[in-house]
C-alpha cells in the first residue's frame, strides 16, 4: 500500500513538472510574468516533495544518497530543480530556465519510471504501463493542439480570400478576424510543442526499458521528431522573424499534413508502435 501511494506520489510529480515546463515555455517565448510565477510554485512544490523525499532516504539509509545510479538519478534531478528555482529567482535567465527544466524532467521520467526500484515485478510493471499511457495521452493532447490550430490557420486562409475578393455576407461574418484567428492558431502551436516534447521524452524512456534492442531509426520515431522540428521552426518565424499573415498560416497548414503522413502512414510502416498497439 506504502509503495503504491509513493509511486503515485512521484507520477503526482511528474505531471506537476510537466505543466511547471509548459508555462516556462510560455514564458520562455512571450515573457509572460504570470506563466513564470505560476510555473515557478508549481516547480517549488515538486522540490519540496522532492526534498522530503530526499531527507527521508536518508535517514532510511544513514548516508548521502549517490552510491548507485538510481540514487544519483534522483539527486541530480533535484539538484537541476534548485539550480532553475535559483536561476528563476536571482539571475533571470529564461532561456537557462526552460532548457534546464526540460532537462530536469528528463532526469526525473528516468528515475519515476525506472523498473528496478520497486521490489514488487507486478508494481514496476504496472508503472511502466502507466508510462505508456502518459506518453501516448500527452502526444495526442500535442496533436489535438496542432489540429485545432490547423482549423484557425485554414479559416484564416478562407477569410484572407474572403477579403481580398470583397465577397461580403454572413459567411463572413461568422468567421472571427484575421487576427483573432492568427493568434489562436499560435497560441494553440505554443501548447503542442512542449507538451510533444515531453511526449517524446516520455516515449523514449517507455522504449529504453520494454524494447532495448528497438530500431531508433523507426519510421514513426523519426516522424516525430520531424513534427516537432517543423512546429519549432513555425513557432521561430512567428517570434524570431515576425512573420505573420497569409506566410505564416500556410507553413501551419502545411504543417499538419506533415502530422497527418507522420499519424498515418508512418504510424503503419513503424514496427515499434505496431508492436505495442
Amino acid at each position: 500500500m506504502v509503495e503504491i501511494f509513493l509511486a503515485r506520489l512521484h507520477e503526482l510529480m511528474v505531471v506537476l513538472y510537466a505543466l511547471s515546463v509548459l508555462l516556462y515555455f510560455i514564458d520562455f517565448l512571450h515573457s509572460n510574468r504570470k506563466a513564470n510565477s505560476i510555473a515557478f510554485w508549481l516547480l517549488a512544490f515538486v522540490w519540496i516533495l522532492q526534498t522530503i523525499f530526499l531527507i527521508l532516504y536518508m535517514l532510511k539509509t544513514g548516508r548521502f544518497p549517490v552510491l548507485t545510479i538510481f540514487e544519483g538519478l534522483y539527486f541530480y534531478a533535484w539538484v537541476l530543480i534548485t539550480l532553475s528555482l535559483v536561476i528563476n529567482r536571482l539571475l533571470r535567465v529564461d532561456f537557462t530556465v526552460f532548457f534546464t527544466n526540460v532537462l530536469g524532467f528528463l532526469i526525473m521520467v528516468i528515475h519515476t519510471f525506472a523498473p528496478f526500484q520497486f521490489e514488487s515485478r507486478v508494481m514496476s510493471e504496472q508503472l511502466v504501463s502507466e508510462l505508456l499511457l502518459i506518453h501516448i495521452t500527452m502526444a495526442i493532447l500535442s496533436y489535438g493542439a496542432f489540429s485545432l490550430s490547423f482549423v484557425f490557420s485554414l479559416l484564416y486562409l478562407i477569410q484572407y480570400d474572403l477579403l481580398k475578393q470583397k465577397k461580403w455576407g454572413n459567411r463572413l461574418l461568422r468567421i472571427a478576424d484575421l487576427t483573432k484567428l492568427e493568434n489562436m492558431s499560435y497560441v494553440l502551436n505554443v501548447i503542442g510543442v512542449p507538451m510533444l516534447i515531453l511526449a517524446l521524452i516520455l516515449g523514449i524512456q517507455w522504449a529504453f526499458i520494454k524494447l532495448p534492442n528497438m530500431n531508433w531509426f523507426d519510421t514513426k520515431i523519426i516522424g516525430s521528431f520531424v513534427v516537432l522540428s517543423v512546429y519549432s521552426f513555425n513557432l521561430y518565424l512567428r517570434v524570431r522573424k515576425d512573420i505573420h499573415g497569409k506566410t505564416i498560416a500556410l507553413w501551419n497548414v502545411g504543417s499538419f499534413l506533415i502530422v497527418l503522413i507522420n499519424f498515418f502512414l508512418f504510424g503503419r510502416l513503424s514496427s515499434f508502435h505496431f508492436w505495442y498497439s
